[in-house]
């Protein structure tokens, strides 16, 4: 188990969700970092006393030296202090919670400095995957899925033996709050609608995905990564009660799930903890008092998001990288109210479309390619 962690996007749904555990089980946190929510951060760093503090937004970061002045701790900010704080030499394992493109950077830092993983920054591997996982390899280094749907397939692949072969990967979805939505009934909805998630507690951008079914596009390139599988061998399936949060099916025709309640406790204390389980704290699953599960096909045409993303991930290279970054403009338009819900997946589509499938030799490439996606967002509202 490890004693000490770097944690990166503290203020977030994730990382206060880490800092529980972290509080449970006395790890030491080395390091904290946060966007600009500096008033939590604050409270953050008088409990747990860490080294090292990145306020991302430079601003902030000045008026937060200041309240801490009083302390030791060193306050960093920008994409230099970020991967300055992923690659701190105490900790044992860096968790990744910040949100969008911004995460990738930081994760190749904290590899190089031989740092094991633990990984709820959807983008690093869907955009950064073909130089991320080659860097895990030559290092020796552990990477440890945070996301509900990776964590229950990382469970299920752990409970079988190495010589086991997959025949294919379910990854599950709630279907958001749009379940069972027309484009037409789609044309009404508010900011306000899609942020109504029915199972899980998240932050804006995610539950926006969500709604979209973006969030499921992405988890489906990064399965493809993480597992070393083909899009075809990946099967989306909705699973509305979340109780059912991913699947394995082998080749002797076993289907090995994992099962639990809408906890995300449950994933990052296992990555924490891994290859050992500790007692929860959180609630239990009766299967009795659930009753049942239901599972249904997406829509794939309705929510363009999901059907953009698994071409992408078919076609490879930057498709996957324009995919992302039209979305988080998208997105960041559609929060702004600047643009209708619907237009979201046709802005995905369309950026995605656009970009060629071109060759990842390094994260210049990418850089690029996430820049022409969010253009194209920007000229084409």
């Amino acid at each position: 188990m490890i004693k000490s962690i770097t944690l990166l996007g503290s203020t977030g749904s994730i990382g206060t969700q880490t800092l529980d555990i972290a509080r449970r089980f006395n790890f030491k946190v080395n390091v904290l970092t946060a966007n600009q929510n500096i008033d939590l951060l604050e409270k953050q760093t008088r409990e747990f006393i860490p080294e090292l503090v990145c306020v991302f937004e430079e601003k902030y970061a000045n008026e937060f030296k200041l309240r801490v002045a009083d302390t030791s701790v060193k306050v960093v900010s920008g994409i230099d202090g970020l991967c300055e704080a992923a690659s701190f030499e105490k900790s044992d394992i860096v968790v990744n919670s910040v949100v969008g493109m911004v995460g990738l950077k930081p994760t190749l830092e904290a590899i190089k400095a031989g740092k094991d993983i633990a990984l709820a920054n959807k983008e690093t591997l869907v955009t950064g995957g073909e130089l991320v996982l080659p860097a895990i390899k030559e290092k020796g280094v552990n990477l440890f899925p945070v996301d509900s749907e990776h964590s229950a397939i990382f469970q299920c692949l752990a409970a079988a033996p190495p010589s086991r072969k997959i025949h294919k990967i379910i990854l599950t979805a709630s279907g958001g709050p749009f379940f069972g939505y027309t484009k037409d009934m789609l044309t009404k909805v508010t900011v306000a609608d899609a942020l109504k998630h029915p199972n899980w507690n998240m932050g804006r951008k995610i539950t926006i995905d969500s709604a979209t079914m973006m969030n499921k596009g992405l988890e489906v390139i990064e399965a493809a990564h993480l597992f070393n599988v083909s899009a075809d061998k990946i099967d989306v399936i909705v699973q509305r009660e979340s109780l059912l949060h991913s699947a394995v099916e082998f080749d002797d025709g076993a289907i090995i799930a994992q099962i639990g309640t809408a906890d995300m406790h449950v994933p990052i204390q296992y990555a924490l903890t891994y290859p050992e389980r500790y007692e929860t704290q959180g609630e239990r699953l009766s299967l009795a008092k659930a009753g049942k599960m239901t599972f249904y096909e997406p829509d794939y045409e309705t929510f363009k998001c999901l059907s953009t993303c698994i071409d992408a991930i078919k076609q490879g290279g930057l498709k996957p990288v324009a995919a992302n970054g039209a979305n988080e403009a998208a997105v960041a338009l559609f929060l702004e109210g600047k643009i209708s819900f619907l237009q979201i997946g046709e802005l995905v589509k369309a950026a995605t479309d656009a970009q060629k499938v071109g060759k990842i030799t390094s994260v210049y490439d990418i850089d690029c390619a996430d820049r022409a996606a969010r253009e194209f967002v920007y000229s084409n509202i």
